[in-house]
């Protein structure tokens, strides 16, 4: 039996993929939880063979959570499960080390057939996901400055909002906007912020 332990903020979810879960002849829920914050600790407890877990939650995000978890035990196989199919949210779970990206619009069979696979050892990106991580790999990553003010467009700063928010100078956020828009190949402020939106480089809802 492989043994999955969920971790899911939302009460409906959990009970619809529990009942999946358990539906099947192959798998067994040893655990869920509504927030990842003991995470580690279950993992340890529950010693399970796949973790999914859900990217958005409101005390740590999966993403956060996965890397947590990796660092204390480097053998754990996660698969993340998300409202979220931008190519960033995506990017940036694959860089946390998770074995597999199935988003929450798919059917129930998606996230079957990624826990049979990540338990097998083996990676499960959908092809959606798999042509995302392609494109995004192909593209240069914005600095941790550079970030905080694509942010600030997106909320809808002016440059000097921004310079005073972020305690920079003018120039210094010309210059951060300048580079910016050429790493999304975009000309002006609005399609960056168009942009950012689309690939989750920034979510309004944070």
């Amino acid at each position: 039996m492989i043994k999955v332990l969920l971790i899911d903020d939302h009460v409906l979810v959990r009970i619809g993929l529990s009942g999946a879960i358990e539906a099947t002849d192959e798998m067994t829920l040893v655990g869920q939880a509504g927030n990842s914050l003991q995470i580690v600790e279950q993992y340890e407890e529950l010693q399970p063979d796949v973790v999914v877990i859900d990217f958005r939650m409101p005390e740590e995000n999966g993403v956060a959570a996965t890397k947590r978890l990796l660092s204390a035990h480097p053998g754990a196989r996660v698969l993340l499960l998300s409202v979220y199919e931008g190519e960033e949210d995506i990017w940036r779970a694959v860089k946390a080390g998770v074995r597999a990206y199935v988003t929450k619009g798919d059917d129930t069979e998606e996230l079957l057939e990624g826990i049979r696979t990540v338990h097998a050892g083996e990676a499960y990106f959908p092809p959606k996901i798999a042509d995302k991580i392609r494109k995004r790999s192909q593209r240069a990553s914005l600095s941790k400055r550079e970030a905080e003010v694509l942010t600030l467009i997106v909320q809808g700063l002016r440059n000097k909002e921004i310079s005073d928010r972020l305690g920079i100078s003018l120039g210094t956020v010309k210059l951060h906007t300048s580079k910016i828009l050429d790493k999304l190949d975009v000309n002006d402020r609005t399609q960056a912020a168009v942009i950012a939106v689309h690939r989750g480089i920034v979510h309004l809802d944070d």
